[in-house]
């Protein structure tokens, strides 16, 4: 059997004169990135600049968008309706498609970040403020959600083309969710086990969770997060050892997606 993985990495997470992550490091070793368009991080010019070292290595590229949290990294859950979500996603991608547009790029999908991404998971009133918003924009564009979460089933019920993400540095719940950020083992640090754990996921479909269940998550992209002290070196290893064993590392597409 052939498989094929697409390696994607949230970047442009910088802020003024802020700098957060090793994006032109980690850059050559990932097939897609989730650009921050402003609200939880980035800001025009580092946008431009994440933008053109996608256009160097030939990266495609997709918006982040994030709840309005600066101060908190778009990692605190806020009180938001529908209405106030799809306003945010769709100002948040209209501005990412405006550089892409300059660069000579193409915007090729959407995933939401971090709160915004594991409330609209569990939320479909929120999941589908996000469907709509991107479908509006532009019904091309590809939506990134957690495996069997409400963003996948809102994308879908839309006609949106869905691709079903699994965290390799991050620990799942036996239910399939993400374990919580202020859990003590919510992340994995080393660039051995996330490199196993991406064999496994590939070839099997399955994924072992915090507690030792093993769960069927099947998936079309796997994320490294870009703000991780060690994300160059996950990023590295989980290449070299998906390469090494003859896994194609091809961006997402409407064909596979």
């Amino acid at each position: 059997m052939n498989f094929i993985i697409d390696l994607n990495c949230d970047l442009g997470e910088g802020f003024g004169v802020y700098t957060l992550g090793n994006d032109a490091a980690i850059m050559p070793h990932v097939t897609s990135i989730n650009v921050a368009a402003g609200f939880h991080a980035g800001d025009p010019a580092t946008i431009r600049q994440t933008l053109e070292l996608a256009l160097n290595h030939k990266v495609n590229v997709g918006a982040h968008p994030g709840l309005p949290d600066l101060v908190g990294f778009g990692r605190r859950n806020l009180s938001v309706s529908a209405q106030e979500v799809y306003d945010l996603v769709l100002y948040q991608i209209g501005a990412v498609y405006g550089f892409t547009r300059a660069a000579g790029l193409t915007l090729m999908h959407v995933k939401p970040h971090g709160a915004l991404y594991n409330m609209a998971s569990k939320d479909r009133f929120l999941a589908d403020a996000i469907a709509l918003a991107i479908h509006r924009f532009d019904w091309n564009l590809i939506l990134v959600g957690l495996a069997g979460s409400e963003l996948i089933h809102a994308g879908q019920a839309i006609g949106l083309t869905t691709a079903s993400e699994g965290f390799l540095d991050r620990n799942y719940e036996s239910d399939g969710n993400l374990t919580p950020r202020n859990h003590p083992d919510a992340i994995i640090h080393s660039p051995e086990i996330v490199a196993s754990r991406a064999l496994e996921w590939i070839r099997s479909g399955v994924v072992t969770a915090r507690t030792g269940q093993r769960l069927t998550v099947m998936i079309d992209t796997l994320c490294i997060h870009g703000d991780s002290p060690n994300a160059l070196d996950l990023c590295v290893r989980v290449r070299k050892s998906l390469e090494e064993q003859q896994i194609a590392v091809q961006p997402m597409n409407k064909k596979r997606a």
